[in-house]
């Protein structure tokens, strides 16, 4: 009898080392749109796990990966606008897939509430053993001369990295054949085993091999240099008059309601005004860069009218 009061006892105790809300609420899912690892789900588990504390409810990074973020986004749109299910979604979903799919499966707008801007990053443009050494300008004067060499790789077709390179292409006058992978991990592989010259992607699939000296972070694609690669010019900077840019941002199901809204808001900004946070963005190539709903809606629009003259001009369509 004592032995069965002494285990009541201790298993009281341990549920009251549980915190109440985490026994009422469930779980908010954020979900991501690409495997473990990436930048996105890098940045979505970081808010998640300070989420959590600020919204008094466990944060669950879900990933759901496919068509370049999309599947993710489907299944939010399909969601109860309870504040419940979540994405960290990347721009290129929301601002490019618009301009190449006939059937999206979802409108960028309508089926959506924004609610914070989490992150924006530029792309790196890198060089591997199979391109000559110099500069960008070198290596883009010797693809011209070599043509059935001028490949870059990207992590999926229909993404921004690959809107990027098809407006270098453009801007530089020079002719790149686009070779698009599952995700930015394969193509990096094979910059490092010479397959192809070039890779245009965000920089932390490629920061720390650049900083092994195994692969050259030639440009920046963004308007100023990048604060973890101060070394790197931007393309600007090189004579090549083009930037772009895109940004990882919280969004739920059309419909939720401007308070909720507001608090998964200000559990986002929470997050990034944290130092461990933001350095660790930092050392990933990306920039912390919270803005609220109403604001959100306003640079999506934005992108979205930005990205709409390259894209028709390239003539590229979706299958």
């Amino acid at each position: 009898m004592i032995q069965r009061r002494t285990i009541a006892v201790a298993c009281a105790s341990l549920f009251a080392t549980v915190p109440a809300w985490s026994q009422e609420k469930p779980p908010i899912r954020l979900l991501v749109g690409f495997p473990p690892g990436g930048s996105a789900d890098t940045v979505a588990r970081m808010l998640a796990e300070k989420m959590r504390v600020t919204l008094g409810q466990n944060v669950i990074v879900d990933n759901k990966p496919g068509a370049a973020g999309r599947v993710a986004l489907g299944e939010v749109k399909r969601a109860a606008p309870d504040g419940q299910t979540l994405v960290l979604a990347p721009s290129g979903a929301l601002v490019v897939s618009p301009w190449l799919y006939k059937n999206l499966g979802f409108d960028p707008v309508r089926d959506f509430t924004p609610v914070a801007r989490a992150v924006t990053f530029d792309f790196a443009i890198t060089a591997g053993p199979a391109a000559p050494s110099g500069d960008l300008k070198t290596v883009l004067a010797w693809m011209k001369n070599n043509p059935a060499k001028a490949n870059f790789g990207t992590p999926g077709a229909g993404t921004v990295p690959h809107f990027t390179g098809v407006l270098l292409s453009q801007v530089a006058g020079v002719t790149l054949t686009h070779v698009a992978y599952k995700g930015g991990a394969p193509s990096v592989h094979d910059l490092l085993g010479g397959q192809i010259p070039l890779v245009v992607d965000t920089p932390l699939e490629v920061i720390e091999h650049h900083r092994a000296g195994k692969l050259r972070i030639l440009a920046v694609t963004g308007e100023t240099r990048n604060k973890s690669l101060p070394e790197v010019p931007t393309l600007k900077e090189l004579g090549i008059d083009m930037a772009a840019d895109a940004y990882f941002a919280v969004y739920g199901p059309a419909g939720m309601p401007a308070d909720l809204t507001a608090r998964i808001g200000r559990a986002v900004a929470d997050a990034l005004r944290q130092g461990d946070v933001s350095e660790r963005i930092l050392n990933l190539g990306l920039q912390p860069a919270y803005s609220n709903g109403d604001e959100l809606a306003a640079t999506q629009a934005a992108h979205l009218k930005r990205w709409e003259a390259p894209i028709k001009a390239s003539g590229f369509t979706a299958e």
